[in-house]
């Protein structure tokens, strides 16, 4: 079965002149021709990506991209628009970060923690929203310098972080000594490990 969002080795079932389609009879994806390496042959496998293009149609490639569905990466900013921002996930077609999902002002040129998932319409987009999805059993102890990036800032408790842009972790109001933006990199020395590993 295709899977949207993910990385996958799918064989091939047929051959065009744009392209070869990839899966089973029954479901199958296409990748470009442009894409398609030489002397292929029906049944041969390629590991692709999945995802929709301009016109919300399933399309495969081999490009790698930043962020697959579930997962969490970093990404630049390239444009801010009327419904949200795009970001560059490494695929020619920019991912979209809906307002909805900010959890603060994005702006061009600068990155941000995010997670991709799948909108109701079945597009694949992001979201600054990650703090439900970080581990709170880190590897950690106390006197350990790490670094991560700041996905929320609370003016009374502090700068909330994705130690290894993994572990959720938090920087006290009363240790922050100069102004931290969200989707800047932090690093900083661990205090303490609460029972939870938070």
């Amino acid at each position: 079965m295709i899977q949207l969002g993910k990385t996958q080795c799918l064989n091939i079932v047929k051959k065009t002149d744009f392209g070869v389609y990839l899966g089973t009879e029954d479901d199958k994806v296409l990748l470009p021709k442009k894409q398609v390496p030489e002397d292929v042959e029906v049944g041969d496998a390629l590991t692709v990506f999945v995802y929709k293009d301009s016109s919300d149609r399933l399309i495969a490639t081999t490009n790698k991209p930043k962020i697959q569905l579930g997962g969490l990466a970093r990404l630049k900013v390239c444009e801010v628009s009327s419904i949200g921002a795009f970001l560059d996930w490494g695929l020619e077609k920019d991912i979209l970060l809906p307002f909805k999902e900010q959890t603060s002002k994005v702006r061009e040129g600068q990155s941000y923690l995010v997670r991709m998932y799948e909108d109701r319409s079945k597009r694949l987009c992001v979201s600054m929203k990650v703090y439900a999805y970080l581990e709170t059993q880190s590897p950690y102890k106390a006197g350990d310098f790490v670094s991560g990036t700041v996905f929320e800032f609370n003016q009374n408790l502090g700068a909330f972080v994705a130690v290894d842009n993994r572990y959720s972790a938090l920087i006290p109001m009363k240790e922050i000594h100069s102004r931290i933006n969200v989707g800047e990199t932090v690093e900083a020395r661990v205090a303490n490990v609460r029972e939870d590993g938070k």
